[in-house]
């Protein structure tokens, strides 16, 4: 099952949304094409037990963690996410609002983790919190969107595309986060690491919340 568009279009070019999926791929290329690359992921990725937050140079793993991924299907499934939701929601948001949502979905991501668990020193890395945040806003924001999906049938080798509700999709994003590990390219990492739940609760949580309070103010849309 693959997402392939939405149903609610603007006519703007969805630029800021683009430029975060080209920063998001070519830190990733950066991150795969290291030699020591689990050195690589100790320096950039956040480690709670390492944060402290009077000292600023800790906290800024927490910003570049955003941008970095733990495989292949991690970050292909994040980046299409985005693709899918994002354009929308920075066109009715504007880009510095819709960065600024990005930003604090992402970093509402890394607190809700933090606060479970300080005292973790496995590195937390991607854009996953910040993505959450995203589709948190969508399902407010547009509320009735149906997703257009690609439905494979291996057996009977064909497919077909089914329109799906929004809040199908959100659901559907989260196990693909149970899946996207396997291959990962970060292998010293992966039996230490799996799935950091709270950031996706965190990120969700704080991108509907900022979505009701944004709400009222775009009433005159009537995209959804």
């Amino acid at each position: 099952m693959f997402p392939i568009r939405d149903h609610s279009s603007f006519n703007k070019f969805p630029l800021l949304t683009l430029l975060l999926i080209a920063l998001n791929v070519f830190i990733f290329i950066i991150e795969i094409t290291q030699e020591k690359i689990i050195a690589f992921i100790y320096l950039y990725a956040w480690i709670p037990k390492l944060i402290d937050f009077s000292n600023y140079k800790s906290l800024f793993p927490i910003l570049s963690s955003m941008f970095l991924h733990g495989g292949w299907l991690h970050i292909i499934f994040n980046m299409w996410f985005l693709w899918i939701f994002g354009n929308n929601l920075e066109a009715l948001l504007g880009k510095i609002n819709y960065l600024l949502f990005y930003l604090l979905s992402g970093l509402a991501a890394v607190l809700l983790q933090y606060f479970a668990d300080p005292n973790s020193t496995i590195p937390i890395l991607g854009a996953s919190g910040a993505i959450a945040g995203v589709l948190g806003g969508y399902l407010v924001l547009f509320p009735h969107a149906r997703i257009e999906t690609l439905i494979i049938f291996i057996g009977k080798r064909r497919l077909t595309k089914i329109n799906v509700p929004a809040q199908f999709m959100l659901f559907y994003w989260f196990v693909t986060q149970l899946f996207t590990n396997v291959g990962n390219v970060v292998t010293g990492l992966q039996t230490q690491g799996g799935v950091a739940f709270f950031t996706q609760i965190g990120g969700f949580a704080a991108g509907w919340i900022m979505a009701q309070g944004i709400k009222p103010r775009l009433s005159s849309y009537r995209n959804d």
